[in-house]
């Protein structure tokens, strides 16, 4: 979905008095503000709204505020969200920071702070990079990356088979978006209001998958202390997602084919069964029809979930879509870090196009973190990328006589402290040694990077 042209802000606060003071300061600055007090209804309104800049509350009534950022910044990563938290949970905060939060406000603030932090994101906005590749090219379908052939393909698929009610069977290999399949099926569908709720049944124990899908009550078994609604209630009106699907029990396997054929689930330890509306996607890295061979798989349940079958090409098998993905990953990384990259060389495009990527994007994403931390911008060459990418494969890479900045080759054996003495100096040095302009760059305090030059004075004297 496009981007809506209104500049309305979005504020997502459980606190009806909170609601009241923050919407009356901002529209007193002339701000439009809708607000709402749950995650649910906050996430529906942003969909509708797309609003570039979003408060939202670290604590809400029914979801982590941490999960509502993940699904905004999924949506559109170029929106600037504002955290608000308590002074209790800073720490959280910070997490949020890490994950592509723009700021975070500490409760309480006044009228000044709410509307510089507003100004400040409408700052970065206006200088933001335009990261969205997805307006490149309409056949696009959110929330993936990349035009090849193999994609557009499976895009193809998943606007037909969200149309209809058919069970979704997604396979391809660990780490080539499954879940990503899954939850552009829910979106495109008339069900995208609805909860989609994903369940991995490889990674919880047999013994408690079963609550996991279908819930308990209380008393039911050792441990069930309290009534439980399992993922297919939770799911209800809306899609479930079995992750992993191959790796069921076979007993579970039975009652999932029940539950498929009645839509009634029963929880562990109740009488009587309930009457859900879900649609099932289910996935799988192994090839399920090998597994139903083997005896792991039921044959009635496969052919009862492999309606419509969705493949997932490997990112080895993707063109230049590869290129597209690093482009937006490590221009998101750089604003989270405080870096300047603003893209790749021409001549890590050209191998990144050549490698096997056995990891997939999960892969590309590790390595490309790794380059960011570790060096500056504006763009990513081969000298940065860790060499265990390059082990198998020789590249011949021309090393300038004087490197610019300092770069990977620079920074390895040293300890974390002489790094950031030489990131410090580095920064003294292109400045002319003035440490406000130093520190503005590195955003520390000069204060800090003057106690630091102490500090090193004081051991090099003790020497």
């Amino acid at each position: 979905m496009p981007r809506s042209n209104s500049d309305t802000l979005l504020l997502i606060e459980d606190t009806p008095s909170l609601q009241m003071i923050y919407k009356a300061a901002l529209a007193r600055a002339g701000y439009d503000v809708e607000c709402y007090g749950t995650g649910a209804d906050g996430l529906s309104a942003f969909r509708r709204l797309r609003s570039s800049i979003v408060l939202l509350d670290l604590m809400l009534p029914d979801r982590a505020g941490l999960d509502v950022m993940h699904d905004i910044l999924r949506d559109e990563p170029q929106t600037c969200v504002i955290v608000i938290t308590a002074n209790g949970s800073i720490n959280k905060a910070v997490e949020m920071m890490r994950a592509g939060a723009h700021e975070f406000l500490v409760k309480p603030f006044d009228d000044q702070r709410l509307i510089g932090a507003i100004e400040n994101a409408r700052k970065s906005l206006r200088h933001r990079p335009a990261i969205s590749l997805v307006d490149l090219d309409a056949q696009v379908l959110p929330p993936f990356i990349g035009r090849s052939q193999p994609m557009l393909n499976v895009y193809d698929k998943i606007r037909s088979v969200a149309r209809s009610m058919a069970t979704v069977f997604v396979t391809g290999e660990s780490g080539t978006g499954k879940e990503l399949c899954a939850e552009a099926v829910h979106q495109t569908s008339a069900r995208a209001s609805g909860p989609f709720v994903a369940l991995n049944c490889g990674a919880i124990p047999v013994d408690l998958l079963e609550s996991e899908v279908f819930g308990h009550l209380r008393g039911s078994f050792t441990g069930a202390i309290n009534d439980k609604i399992g993922a297919a209630a939770a799911a209800d009106g809306g899609t479930l997602f079995l992750d992993e699907v191959c790796e069921m029990d076979l007993n579970l396997q039975t009652k999932l084919l029940r539950f498929l054929q009645t839509s009634t689930i029963t929880p562990v330890g109740a009488t009587k069964p309930r009457k859900v509306n879900v649609r099932i996607i289910c996935a799988t890295n192994r090839n399920p029809l090998e597994e139903v061979r083997q005896g792991r798989f039921r044959e009635d349940l496969y052919y009862r979930l492999h309606v419509v079958p969705i493949h997932l090409p490997p990112l080895r098998d993707r063109g230049d879509d590869v290129n597209e993905i690093a482009e937006r990953l490590v221009i998101q990384m750089a604003r989270e870090e405080g870096q300047s990259f603003s893209g790749l060389s021409p001549r890590v495009r050209e191998l990144f196009r050549t490698l096997p990527w056995p990891g997939h994007v999960r892969q590309l994403i590790n390595v490309l973190r790794n380059v960011v931390v570790l060096n500056e911008g504006p763009l990513v060459t081969v000298e940065m990328l860790p060499p265990d990418l390059l082990a198998d494969r020789p590249v011949h890479v021309d090393i300038p006589a004087e490197p610019q900045g300092l770069g990977l080759q620079s920074l390895r054996g040293r300890t974390l402290a002489e790094i950031e003495r030489m990131v410090i100096e580095d920064a003294l040095e292109r400045h002319n040694n003035s440490v406000p302009k130093a520190a503005r760059e590195l955003d520390v305090s000069a204060s800090t990077i003057y106690r630091k030059r102490d500090a090193w004075e004081k051991a090099e004297g003790q020497k």
